[in-house]
């Protein structure tokens, strides 16, 4: 087992709930992103801060499916600059797991994988953007709350991904991947300002009895350089931006296998993370939900990108399969306003859920097994309803 090997598995033993939430470095702006993602901002931000969950006026609802089809491209709003999630690379391209559902949902819509256009958006401009129709879709590390849920005039689909806030500190600073919340105590935290993630840790670390000092910050790679720089002991955000920012920086050699460590075992709060559309749009929703669904159930059925053709033609096809894939004349996504053959083209052009997740996080150390986002027959909670 080689070194980094060794730093993967190690991650896999902690059992972090790594995810979409933050990541490291700030992407590049290019000139089909009007604006640019802050790589580090928690998708967590609470009510009042300067990503209100309050209600942004504009639009709530309408044929959107319409507007997608009459455009020829799907606007998809994300990060741009969330390890593993979606990142912005030199060359313009979009790439990651955020990044990859966005790409199912243009390919199940018009065929084409790659009739997307990224919008990198920042969390104080993701919920605004949504609802003034500047882009169709939002897949950009939003954790699902009753707030958002019930006063932003938008709605939540499945989720994607399930996450959890972590805290990493250095090793030589006696923190292990054993460490609680109680052993935070008289440290110095970094983590953005008027976020959840904020929130969390101060009543996660008063439950523990321990007494901090937060040091605020508008975006996380302020929060992770202060870290770096030993202006804070401690740094807190979701576990995945933790992760990515750890392998990231021992495979830049920033630093040392075992220099950092995540803790504590089981995350502090829950952070389901998923796609958000506007409200009032009954079809467009389910198109979202349904393209979602598509690439979990065909990781439950192991059709992949690579075996999807010899599935489709075989005669003893499930039932189930040939209706998602459109070869039965009791296929459901003509109903839909989609082609018969829209979720094979999803499986086809992008993969299923497995291969979407694998391609994009295993490389950063973040792994399905033994988390919440394990298929829902292998102890997790990435489950569908049934194709019918």
């Amino acid at each position: 087992m080689n070194k980094m090997q060794r730093i993967l598995a190690v991650l896999v033993v902690l059992g972090i709930f790594a995810a979409a939430c933050t990541a490291d470095d700030t992407a590049p702006t290019t000139p089909d992103d009007t604006t640019q993602t802050d790589p580090g901002t928690t998708d967590t931000t609470a009510p009042g801060s300067t990503d209100p969950s309050t209600p942004v006026t504009g639009q709530t609802g309408g044929a959107t499916l319409d507007e997608v089809r009459a455009r020829g491209v799907l606007k998809c709003g994300v990060s741009g600059g969330a390890v593993a999630f979606s990142e912005t690379q030199s060359d313009g391209s979009m790439t990651g797991f955020d990044a990859d559902m966005c790409r199912a949902v243009a390919a199940a819509v018009l065929g084409d994988s790659t009739a997307v256009e990224f919008s990198a958006l920042t969390a104080a401009e993701r919920f605004t953007a949504l609802a003034a129709g500047e882009v169709d879709l939002l897949i950009r590390n939003t954790t699902w709350t009753q707030s958002r849920d019930t006063t932003l005039g938008l709605d939540f689909g499945p989720t994607t991904y399930y996450d959890g806030q972590g805290v990493m500190g250095r090793a030589s600073d006696g923190f292990t991947a054993d460490s609680t919340l109680a052993d935070v105590d008289g440290a110095v935290l970094c983590t953005n300002a008027g976020t959840t993630t904020e929130k969390n840790i101060s009543e996660g670390a008063a439950l523990a009895g321990a007494t901090i000092v937060l040091s605020t910050v508008a975006e996380f790679a302020e929060a992770m350089e202060g870290f770096k720089q030993g202006s804070c002991d401690l740094v807190t955000t979701d576990a995945s931006g933790l992760v990515g920012n750890m392998v990231t920086a021992i495979r830049d050699g920033e630093i040392a296998e075992g220099d950092w460590v995540v803790f504590p075992r089981a995350p502090i709060s829950k952070e389901p993370l998923g796609p958000l559309y506007r409200q009032n749009d009954s079809q467009w929703a389910d198109i979202i939900n349904w393209t979602v669904y598509a690439t979990f159930i065909a990781d439950e059925l192991d059709v992949t990108s690579a075996n999807v053709d010899s599935v489709v033609g075989d005669a003893d096809l499930n039932p189930e399969l040939a209706r998602l894939l459109g070869v039965s004349d009791e296929e459901l996504q003509t109903g839909m306003g989609l082609d018969a053959e829209a979720f094979y083209n999803v499986i086809s052009q992008v993969g299923n859920y497995g291969e979407i997740f694998d391609r994009n996080l295993n490389p950063v150390g973040i792994f399905r097994e033994g988390t919440p986002n394990a298929q829902w027959n292998q102890g997790g909670l990435i489950y569908a309803p049934p194709a019918r």
